[in-house]
């Protein structure tokens, strides 16, 4: 028997075509933003999608991941479009450091299917699973402190969550769902998972056998109550014990697709040298739901817990003001000091005291620490529960639930979700005092600018002013109050200014 085997360039050329071809643009989203490409992506199981390809943001100039929900049957997708539009509507609303980003979507109606489409962030450095494996593949074993790091990140994407009114319960976390980036920063994935298997029953997947594998090898993610009644907080701190255990091990042992035994995890439990991390994990696994901690309680258990240096609670605190400081401030700061100055010194009775100088701090890894803060790898979760995140309905509503609840349709609604990053005032008063010129600048997140300006006049109040120039300057609800505060503190220091240089004339 004789077989031919097709002709392929090698080297470089080869390689060369081979990526033209996957970089391929299929189709642009009707907006022109998006443009899918040939190459497919692996960013976890989710239920009903039918295909996952990495596609370019025009506008940012990155990566992102489209998604594809394909509906063979017209009626169905009719019958169920209200409560889709709803449902992604809500996912676009749910944002964390730790929590893969929900972009866009929008519907694709043809002759004889339907189609949802929607982008995604794309974690390039891929899953967690398959950084483990790597790491076991080079004898290396897991840094006790990345592995805090990691299972403190991982737990503030669940405190979120969970905290949410009503909760949301992520249902799905494995290591397959949950990714790192090159820079340590964790994300997870398949958030929506359970929304998706109530919302998209009738949704064709033609990956079913792909699916069946990974459910039998990750079946020991799932808790021992898993979809017998109520889902509750408790399935996700068990699906987290299984991942912080396999992040201490690097791997759980199983018989190839069989699912991982209660006897591997017992050993792979005992085996970790530190008590603390074997009885951190133990109180995630424990049989009993209702004796399993939450998110919350888990990141004040000793292991994890501990005092916040005055360092990182200074860097939330810059991070979280940052709209009222100059751009590159930080770095136009630290240019202003003597490098031999001193900052802050330690005085002791009986011995030297010690001098911290501004040389001790490098410039460039402060900027990378300011980096780390804002991306959400150092996140401040010790301290008091924060309030409930208000999140729709419809988010944590079970299928049964979302067919008896009836609502009123409207008509739908954009609803703002771009954050102001910056923001600048600058007041000049005509030489009479008559009237000021204000002039507002709002440094978006989008880079789409907002630009306001308008006189004002003594018998103006500045509460008043501030009120109507946020009404204009169409900015989300919590931006809101951050800029009418700043303005109404800006046009009443430049009052009180004004008054004091005319008394000393």
């Amino acid at each position: 028997m004789t077989m031919s085997v097709p002709e392929r360039k090698s080297g470089s050329e080869g390689k060369e075509e081979e990526s033209e071809d996957e970089s391929e643009i299929l189709e642009e989203s009707p907006c022109g933003r998006w443009q899918k490409r040939k190459e497919q992506v692996s960013q976890g199981n989710v239920p009903g999608v039918e295909s996952a390809s990495l596609a370019m943001d025009t506008e940012e100039g990155v990566e992102v991941v489209w998604n594809e929900v394909l509906f063979s049957d017209k009626k169905v997708f009719k019958a169920q479009e209200e409560q889709i539009k709803e449902m992604f509507e809500n996912l676009m609303q749910v944002e964390h450091p730790n929590i893969v980003k929900f972009h866009k979507y929008w519907l694709d109606m043809k002759e004889t299917q339907a189609r949802v489409i929607f982008i995604t962030e794309y974690m390039s450095s891929g899953s967690l699973k398959q950084f483990l494996k790597k790491t076991k593949k080079n004898h290396k074993t897991m840094n006790v402190k990345a592995w805090k790091r990691w299972c403190t990140q991982i737990l503030s994407a669940l405190s979120y969550l969970h905290s949410c009114d009503p909760p949301i319960i992520h249902g799905n976390l494995t290591c397959d769902t949950i990714f790192i980036q090159h820079n340590g920063l964790i994300k997870i994935g398949s958030v929506w998972h359970r929304l998706f298997v109530n919302v998209f029953p009738d949704a064709s997947v033609h990956s079913k056998g792909r699916q069946h594998r990974d459910e039998q090898r990750n079946l020991h993610f799932f808790a021992p109550e898993y979809g017998a009644g109520e889902d509750d907080y408790s399935i996700d701190i068990f699906s987290f014990g299984i991942c912080a255990l396999e992040m201490a091990v690097l791997e759980i042992q199983g018989n190839g697709d069989a699912a991982v035994s209660k006897e591997a995890i017992v050993n792979a439990g005992q085996s970790l040298e530190d008590p603390l991390m074997r009885e951190f994990t133990q109180s995630c696994l424990r049989h009993d739901a209702n004796l399993r901690p939450t998110a919350h309680d888990l990141l004040f258990h000793r292991v994890l817990f501990e005092v916040h240096s005055l360092k990182l609670l200074a860097a939330h605190c810059l991070i979280n003001n940052q709209y009222l400081l100059p751009e590159n401030c930080v770095e136009e700061k630290t240019k202003s000091f003597d490098p031999n100055a001193v900052m802050a010194e330690i005085r002791h009775n009986d011995r030297l005291g010690v001098q911290l100088k501004y040389s001790h701090v490098s410039p460039l890894e402060l900027d990378k620490f300011l980096e780390d803060v804002k991306n959400g790898i150092y996140p401040l979760m010790n301290f008091a529960t924060s309030r409930p995140h208000p999140v729709p309905r419809a988010l944590s509503l079970s299928q049964e639930q979302v067919e008896t609840v009836k609502t009123p349709t409207p008509e739908p609604q954009e609803t703002e979700t771009r954050k102001v990053i910056q923001m600048h005032c600058n007041l000049e008063s005509n030489e009479e005092g008559t009237k000021t010129h204000l002039s507002l600048f709002l440094k978006m997140d989008d880079k789409l600018h907002r630009q306001l300006s308008c006189d004002i006049f003594p018998t103006d109040t500045p509460k008043d002013l501030a009120s109507e120039l946020v009404h204009y300057a169409f900015i989300n609800e919590e931006d809101s109050e951050k800029v009418a505060s700043f303005l109404e503190d800006s046009i009443t220091r430049h009052r009180v200014r004004a008054l004091a240089a005319g008394s000393n004339q």
